[in-house]
């Protein structure tokens, strides 16, 4: 009885293949030679065609065929230099296995991208390798820190924390860029947030690349603004709405806790039940309220003017920051509406009114001349934010990953892996 076969094409360059057996273990055993017949000398690097011998046999895993484990074994082939001192030798590199690794190069990027948003123990188990071989794929392949040379144009930089322990202070800095292409890129992680620590970064960017830097988008801490500023001097420091909407609304919403205890003591029980559900139908924009939240809002209002009054300059504030305004023209509004705080009698917004005067060019940063008039041009971080959301499923998913060169490499593969190894 005839056994019913295929050809599957191995697709490695320059070897022909001398042997094919399957083992004990069901795995293919592939014995290869190397069809090249020369090589470069260690020292000199001249070409090589003197043969002095093979070296020991080598295995490595390579792709895996029909899911079975595969691996090729051969021996590498050694050249004599007659121009070096001591006639050195030295042994024949081939494109598709780096000396000392355990792994086709092929092989290596298929498990980088069965890393993008997966764990290294997840790869293991699916790949039936040591957790230490697919970690030392990361090591091996992935830089430790950012390779310049990649880049021709950086355009707007990021910078903002995380803490890698949930309520602890231990924050390191996530320097991105977002290019021109759109293209989110991860650029440094940092010990810490010392301005003298963001402050040494900033100056290690290449001359040629720090020019194109054009704005760097951050909150309202002291030491990333104080070190851009010294720095970057030619770049735009923008703090981002997000920060700012998270001071003014969160000086909204102490009025209505205020309110809403004294609501509480005043009022009858049953009337004060019927403001249950406050909550978030005030935290929402009224543009976003359902008729029930409407109709809460209302209520509540009646009872209290001064909230209503909080709520009115929250949302005017809102509206201003989402309207396509020029620089001139958004520092006018602003101004006005500082003005109508003051008018209204609430204190609930003067440490907000301090923060705005005093970051008030970097918070104005934010609206630029848009060039299509729909406000597209504005400068925003919601890259960073959205880069922020990534990295807490990260540290979610890698548990326990505080080595800083082991976080870069695991936020480089998620954010890279599948533009360069698919």
């Amino acid at each position: 009885m005839s056994t019913a076969q295929i050809s599957v094409p191995l697709d490695i360059p320059d070897v022909q293949i001398l042997q094919t057996q399957i083992t004990a273990h069901g795995e293919f055993m592939i014995t290869v030679e190397s069809t090249l017949t020369s090589g470069r000398c260690r020292r000199c690097g001249r070409e090589l065609r003197r043969f002095y011998g093979l070296d020991k046999w080598v295995t490595v895993r390579q792709l895996p065929i029909l899911g079975r484990p595969v691996y090729l074994r051969y021996r590498p082939k050694r050249y004599r230099c007659e121009e070096c001192d001591g006639h050195p030798t030295t042994t024949q590199q081939l494109t598709w296995h780096i000396p000392n690794s355990p792994h086709t190069t092929a092989y290596d990027q298929h498990l980088l991208l069965q890393l993008v948003n997966a764990t290294v123990e997840d790869v293991s188990l699916k790949e039936r390798l040591a957790y230490d071989r697919v970690l030392g794929v990361l090591e091996r392949c992935i830089a430790t820190k950012v390779d310049w040379s990649g880049y021709t144009e950086l355009g707007v930089l990021g910078l903002d924390e995380i803490a890698l322990k949930k309520g602890h202070r231990d924050f390191v800095v996530i320097v991105s860029a977002r290019l021109r292409e759109g293209r989110l890129a991860i650029l440094g992680v940092l010990a810490n947030r010392e301005k003298d620590t963001v402050q040494e970064f900033l100056a290690g960017i290449p001359a040629e690349l720090a020019a194109t830097i054009q704005t760097v988008c951050t909150d309202m801490y002291e030491g990333y603004i104080n070190a851009v500023h010294e720095v970057l001097r030619a770049a735009k420091v923008v703090v981002d709405r997000f920060h700012v909407a998270e001071k003014y609304r969160a000086a909204a919403d102490s009025v209505r806790k205020q309110e809403l205890k004294r609501l509480k003591r005043e009022l009858a029980k049953a009337d004060y039940q019927q403001l249950q559900g406050n909550l978030w139908a005030f935290r929402k924009n009224s543009a976003d309220l359902c008729p029930d939240e409407q109709d809460c809002l209302k209520r509540l209002f009646t009872y209290s003017p001064a909230l209503k009054m909080a709520y009115t300059l929250r949302e005017e504030l809102t509206a201003l920051f989402e309207q396509a305004a020029s620089p001139d023209r958004a520092q006018e509004q602003l101004r006005a509406w500082q003005e109508r705080v003051c008018q209204s009698g609430l204190h609930c917004f003067d440490d907000f009114l301090n923060t705005l005067n005093r970051w008030w060019q970097e918070i104005t940063n934010y609206f630029v001349n848009p060039a299509n008039g729909s406000g597209a041009g504005r400068h925003s971080s919601g890259f960073v934010e959205g880069l922020n959301n990534k990295l807490k499923v990260l540290k979610r998913r890698c548990y326990g990953l505080f080595n800083l060169d082991h976080l870069f490499q695991r936020i480089f593969l998620d954010l890279e892996g599948y533009r360069l190894f698919t």
